[in-house]
């Protein structure tokens, strides 16, 4: 019988990989057998991601101290991952933030500090992993963590920039799997709806939020832990080897109204 999510001896790298989305779907690779990179600022907490993954999943893990605004630190965190494991075969660029404000609002900094992590942070990760390690190799799969609000706009939240970021997100995708195709790296994005993380969790539980889930989503509620884990596994596995520049909403059907 054929295991089509069988990633023993693999190496992803997750970018956020502290608390949240990121740390779930670190999981749900190594609950596959896939060895983890936790990258993200916080050296407490992605040592600790670490540290579990290795103690709950029998995988090799490593936690990485990153913040991809800086290229410096981008190049010297891929160098570690490259001394300790020698490859890398999966990237998610799941760092983000968000700025939520009435346009005529945002500031300069804002706007900028928006694109610097969401769009500018993803390519300069992107870039180094495709230079260093999947262009040589021959083979990568790369996903970005987009957002359904890189594909629509909305009313109810104000955040331009962040739409911004994300649809900038959303073409960059397309953008490198057009480039890098010729080196079998697959680009794709998971543009999620609306998921729990300590970045949402105030405005989700808001009851304004709740009120309107029913008539916002097709499916009447938010995204449950988990329910990325399949996006992901599909997205980062070698069987998914003629899917690229492909933006898959997770989003209970928010997108298709």
């Amino acid at each position: 019988m054929k295991n089509y999510f069988d990633f023993k001896g693999q190496v992803a790298v997750i970018t956020g990989c502290s608390t949240g989305l990121g740390v779930q779907m670190a999981k749900a690779l190594a609950n596959q057998g896939c060895n983890i990179v936790a990258l993200a600022r916080r050296q407490n907490l992605v040592e600790e991601v670490a540290n579990n993954i290795k103690k709950d999943y029998g995988v090799d893990a490593i936690g990485v101290t990153c913040d991809i605004t800086n290229t410096d630190q981008v190049k010297e965190a891929i160098k570690k991952v490259m001394d300790k494991f020698g490859r890398i075969d999966i990237l998610i660029n799941n760092a983000g933030t968000g700025a939520v404000a009435p346009a005529e609002d945002i500031t300069d900094e804002q706007f900028y500090n928006e694109l610097n992590i969401d769009l500018f942070g993803a390519f300069r990760m992107a870039r180094e992993v495709a230079k260093v390690a999947m262009i040589p190799k021959k083979y990568g799969r790369i996903i970005n963590i987009a957002s359904m609000y890189g594909l629509v706009g909305n009313k109810i939240a104000p955040c331009s920039p962040y739409h911004a970021a994300k649809g900038g997100v959303v073409n960059m995708t397309r953008g490198l799997a057009s480039e890098w195709g010729k080196y079998n790296i697959t680009v794709n994005a998971i543009c999620p709806g609306y998921f729990y993380s300590p970045l949402t969790k105030e405005t989700l539980d808001s009851d304004f939020f709740q009120s309107n889930a029913k008539t916002m989503i097709p499916l009447e509620r938010y995204g449950n832990e988990g329910e990325l884990d399949t996006a992901t596994l599909f997205l980062s596995s070698n069987m998914s080897t003629y899917v690229t520049g492909v933006c898959l909403p997770v989003d209970g059907g928010y997108t298709s109204m």
